[in-house]
């Protein structure tokens, strides 16, 4: 079977769901790798026909032995090996001839050792495509699968995975150990457990199209180290994470490729980091910073009604916490609107007159049973809320277990279907009483935790209500020959000339102030007669930047005399800070406005990516930006805007008047699709991009292509 092809997920399937399993490096000495493989295998109740293979054993734990997987009778699905590394390649090569469809290679001594390891994976990979055998590894530590039909524990955890419906996969093995034991203790069960290892072939990818259809599968958690293939990717999640969440760490932050900033949107972006944020958040991937916090993620969405706005309702017997939780939420975007008028007269029937019934509602330390179970449901009720969280804290006075008991009656005659979780602030058995097989409300013991987690379903929530974003009509008066034709005509490496760069952007109907090129004082007057009205002088030079550095540009001048003076002195500032002049750029001065930076870095995996934000010289100081990778349809490039703390200013802040936001969301467009159609184009800066009311011009630019 050609199981690098075909129906998505075919030999996914072989490798998850196989009928038969040879462990080749079983071993009789309890303890080591191999034989600890052949003993999950067979306690967890592998459904299928186990075949164990040394050469120097008849009998391992009760099965037959085989001295070579060549020897087993009839056919074999799954190969896990576990041999010292010299002796991979051939244990593959034997693997392929007996027809195997897939490998989990567990040894170490490959990509993870440098260029030798590099080499002995490039060949193991030749091998593996040769025989159409998919591979899991090499260095890992296994694969599982609970379904009832397969039983499959081919790791060499200590403890069993727990049987439920999250699908886990992990570069790391160590990490993939530790997840193991802790979702079992948040009562989180594994539908599937997937080690990669070095990810020599299976990925991500791979598996997000296996667990898509697969019916066990219900939420995803990865834990990445690394991307093989972001564009792929950025296809395949979007479509799960619609129908399953999908929960992802990515470690390596302070490690991200970080490149020479040339640019103000490559110093903006720093590295890879800011792509895989942007990848990840437009593919509806919930990114976590720590493992704990994915687990309050998955504890969440595992066990409550995904989020369907972002307006708690906290209910509490201690005012303290109450606070800290309302605070926690506006720290995170979520809300804590008043309740109806309806609900407070409702909670005035049951609390003392003491107690608060706005929101947070503040039952006081003597909140019986009663009082918490009949709060939640009113709460609940109450259509200005989307989601509760019951507070406790144990006083003298009461039972937490009654306490705990009382927040569970309470969810089971909810009418609406609205999230609920709980802060027990104490270590007290209690926390138990919250988790049964009929209702499990996560609990978490403090507020912020609960909120940093329920945040990030709350977004997730958010994303999933908006429909896909519809194909939208190309914008008119885009000329991408043109473009190409300009990009061409460049020929090597380095940044376009001025009069290069309108072109480029006339191209693609992006609005620009008018301008012209001047070779001396004299010619620049001249520029700045035809332009009428004040003008905008930019001096440039070779190896020259950042212009306003050097005081080679000057803004708001008038009158022919004016600029030639201002012209004569900028070539001798030029000169002076060891810059060959080379001409003048005189422009039109922009209306009043908003300054934006629009810009686009080409990263090595992902492509180009684009950042949108506060522009000006301050843009780097300030950072407030958005990031997407392109093409951008209008919906994402309005989501960008609202991300911005900026926004304010374009929206019109203290009095002022409202920028054109659909200019700029035009312009924004039109640049996604330039930077996506030239892949030659290594960086590029709009900055300023001046919004008044009367629309969005560019005033300055940079553009670095690479030959083609």
């Amino acid at each position: 079977m050609d199981t690098h092809s075909g129906e998505p997920g075919s030999g996914i399937r072989v490798l998850l769901s196989p009928k038969s399993i040879a462990v080749i490096g079983a071993s009789r000495e309890r303890g080591t790798i191999g034989a600890e493989i052949l003993h999950n295998i067979i306690e967890f109740g592998f459904t299928g026909e186990i075949f164990p293979v040394n050469p120097a054993a008849g009998e391992i734990q009760g099965l037959k032995a085989y001295s070579s997987v060549l020897d087993i009778p009839g056919a074999v699905d799954l190969g896990v090996i576990s041999v010292p590394y010299k002796a991979v390649l051939a244990v593959a090569e034997q693997c392929g001839k007996k027809g195997i469809g897939a490998l989990v290679v567990i040894s170490s001594g490959f990509s993870e050792v440098g260029s030798e390891g590099e080499e002995r994976q490039r060949s193991l990979m030749e091998i593996c495509k040769r025989y159409q055998m998919r591979l899991v590894g090499p260095n890992c530590m296994g694969i599982a699968n609970t379904s009832s039909d397969t039983k499959l524990n081919a790791t060499f955890s200590p403890k069993p995975p727990q049987h439920g419906h999250v699908a886990l996969m992990t570069q790391s093995g160590a990490v993939g150990l530790a997840i193991i034991d802790y979702a079992a203790s948040q009562d989180l069960g594994l539908s599937h457990f997937v080690s990669v290892g070095n990810k020599a072939d299976v990925s991500s990818n791979d598996l997000l199209e296996f667990w898509e259809n697969d019916s066990n599968t219900e939420l995803i958690l990865l834990y990445l180290e690394s991307f093989g293939n972001p564009r792929k990717f950025a296809s395949i999640a979007p479509r799960v994470a619609r129908s399953k969440p999908i929960i992802a760490v990515k470690s390596g932050r302070s490690l991200a490729g970080a490149r020479a900033a040339s640019s103000h949107t490559g110093a903006l972006l720093g590295g890879s980091e800011r792509a895989i944020d942007a990848l990840l958040r437009q593919c509806g991937v919930i990114r976590t910073t720590t493992l704990e916090e994915m687990f309050g993620v998955a504890s969440i969405l595992g066990h409550q009604p995904v989020p369907n706005g972002g307006a708690i309702g906290i209910i509490t017997n201690a005012g303290g916490p109450g606070i800290m939780c309302a605070d926690a939420c506006e720290a995170h975007g979520l809300t804590v609107p008043q309740l109806s008028t309806r609900s407070q007269d409702r909670l005035k029937k049951i609390l003392p007159a003491q107690a608060g019934f706005l929101n947070p509602v503040d039952m006081i330390a003597s909140a019986t049973p009663e009082q918490f179970e009949e709060s939640i449901r009113i709460v609940a009720d109450d259509e200005n809320i989307d989601v509760l969280i019951a507070i406790y804290i144990p006083p003298l006075v009461s039972d937490p277990v009654a306490i705990a008991e009382s927040i569970v009656k309470a969810t089971q005659g909810l009418k609406r279907q609205k999230p609920l979780l709980s802060v027990f602030m104490s270590q007290d058995k209690a926390r138990e009483r919250l988790r049964s097989e009929e209702v499990h409300i996560p609990t978490f013991l403090f507020p912020e935790t609960a909120i940093s987690a329920l945040a990030h379903a709350v977004r997730y929530g958010q994303w999933r209500k908006r429909a896909k974003e519809p194909l939208y009509d190309r914008p008119s008066g885009i000329d991408s020959a043109l473009a190409a034709e300009q990009l061409k005509k460049h020929g090597s490496d380095g940044w376009l000339l001025p009069d290069a760069c309108c072109k480029l952007l006339d191209a693609y109907g992006i609005k620009r102030v008018q301008q012209y090129e001047a070779r001396s004082s004299q010619e620049a007057a001249s520029a700045a007669d035809k332009i009428g009205g004040p003008v905008a002088l930019k001096g440039v030079a070779v190896g020259l930047l950042h212009k306003s550095e050097v005081g080679a540009v000057r803004v708001g001048l008038s009158g022919a005399a004016r600029v030639a003076h201002e012209a004569g002195e900028m070539i001798q500032r030029i000169t002076e800070h060891g810059y060959e002049f080379s001409h003048f750029v005189v422009q039109q001065m922009a209306p009043a406005g908003v300054e934006m930076i629009i810009g686009s870095v080409l990263d090595k995996k992902f492509g180009p990516v684009v950042v949108v934000g506060a522009g000006g010289i301050l843009s780097e100081l300030i950072n407030d930006i958005a990031v997407r990778l392109p093409p951008i349809g209008p919906e994402s490039v309005s989501n960008m805007l609202r991300e911005l703390r900026s926004d304010r200013l374009l929206k019109g802040f203290r009095g002022a008047e409202a920028a054109d936001r659909r200019s700029l969301e035009d312009l924004i467009v039109r640049f996604g699709l330039l930077v996506s159609e030239h892949p030659s184009i290594l960086e590029i800066d709009l900055n300023p991009v001046i919004v008044g009311p009367g629309g969005a011009l560019v005033v300055d630019y940079r553009i670095q292509v690479a030959a083609q």
